[in-house]
């Protein structure tokens, strides 16, 4: 192996560690949110933030708050996690994971039902913080 691949090896092991534990981290932060403290979940999205909500999209983290308050209270749980990091060649710089999530999700007077949710989480380069950038959420039916 060459030297040049094998830092970039070493690197990108570096980086999926990390977006492991971001995912891990963030994936109990949103369901904790979602499930107990919807109307605080705008927090945790980027301004300018998209979701698509089983084919409806939605702009913005105020509006995507307003969306998912009108949904009727919920349990989720999960049962799959799978993270990646995306190369910051191209992502301008920021630090960029995206994370999938499979799981269950059961509200309040309905069965539960599968779902698929995919994240574009970013930490733009001065910040401490990721916020959602992309959210995607869909019944598996």
């Amino acid at each position: 192996m060459t030297s040049s691949l094998l830092l970039f090896s070493q690197t990108f092991k570096v980086a999926a560690d990390s977006a492991c534990h971001t995912g891990e981290a963030f994936h109990k932060l949103y369901y904790e949110t979602f499930d107990k403290k919807r109307n605080k979940i705008d927090t945790l999205y980027h301004d300018t933030a998209t979701m698509v909500w089983n084919g409806h999209p939605v702009r913005g983290a105020k509006q995507i708050t307003e969306f998912l308050e009108h949904l009727p209270t919920s349990e989720t749980t999960l049962e799959n996690l799978v993270c990646q990091p995306v190369i910051d060649t191209y992502t301008e710089g920021q630090t960029t994971v995206l994370v999938t999530i499979y799981g269950n999700v059961k509200f309040n007077g309905h069965k539960d039902k599968s779902f698929t949710a995919n994240f574009t989480l970013a930490r733009p380069n001065q910040s401490k913080v990721f916020k959602i950038i992309s959210n995607y959420f869909r019944y598996q039916e």
